[in-house]
């Protein structure tokens, strides 16, 4: 079976973590993938370090967008690019353990899964943990996905070979929930509880930030996945009371 995984970096102005995420690839056990990064408009040398990657290894690849578009546009520019049988996120800030693709593959095709996810830790802008893993659940359902987003972006892989090549729609905040939403239609997903990444946080109060996502989710309830205002409704509360729980 090819295993070749294109992996998908949006980027912008990401000249301070790029060696991390990028050397973390480098690491992985598993060496059939391809790098894609898409450089949305960055100021800083972030294009640079980028290129300075490619020149070594045939596998990194740098897209430059003509204007900045967000981070759906250019994961989706990414995912048109790509040619591999498995397609897997990981944003520029953020890091894989070395043997984050070979086991999560592994789980995959001996458990003849097609959307899978995995556990993550959690590391401050400096990249040191802050003793917090958020595990992975071991099943989630689309109606289950629906009163929140159990999956992290950096660890979920999805098997083009099944789904075909699946975009994320064009909207400014929360595209990889809508994504996930869109997959769970077809099949449920499956996680492996084993911490395989790092989600890197900065300084800014991580329940703020959450909460300032959540007129994002309402507006995949209501015109991403077509739901009635009560349902919208509802599952925005709902998504309110579980983060209230996850914090308090």
């Amino acid at each position: 079976m090819n295993n070749l995984v294109s992996i998908i970096t949006p980027v912008h102005n990401s000249k301070m973590f790029l060696d991390d995420c990028m050397s973390s690839v480098l690491a992985q056990t598993h060496e059939r993938w391809e790098h894609i990064l898409v450089d949305d408009c960055s100021t800083d040398e972030s294009s640079k370090i980028i290129r300075a990657y490619a020149d070594k290894d045939a596998r990194i690849k740098l897209i430059l967008l003509s204007e900045n578009s967000g981070a759906g546009v250019a994961r989706n520019t990414a995912i048109e690019a790509a040619k591999g049988n498995f397609i897997a996120f990981l944003d520029s800030d953020d890091t894989w353990y070395p043997e984050k693709l070979t086991k999560q593959l592994s789980f995959m095709q001996n458990q003849g899964h097609y959307f899978t996810f995995t556990s993550y830790d959690i590391i401050n802008e400096e990249g040191s943990p802050l003793s917090k893993i958020i595990k992975a659940k071991s099943l989630v359902t689309y109606k289950s996905a629906l009163y929140k987003n159990p999956i992290g972006c950096l660890t979920v892989i999805y098997s083009v070979d099944f789904f075909g090549k699946q975009y994320m729609p064009v909207i400014r905040k929360r595209q990889d929930y809508a994504l996930w939403l869109k997959l769970l239609k077809k099949a449920d997903g499956f996680g492996l509880n084993e911490c395989l990444s790092s989600y890197r946080i900065g300084n800014e109060s991580i329940s703020s930030n959450k909460f300032k996502l959540l007129k994002y989710e309402w507006q995949i309830y209501r015109d991403v996945e077509g739901l009635t205002v009560l349902e919208s409704v509802f599952y925005t509360i709902s998504a309110i009371f579980l983060k209230l729980k996850t914090y308090f």
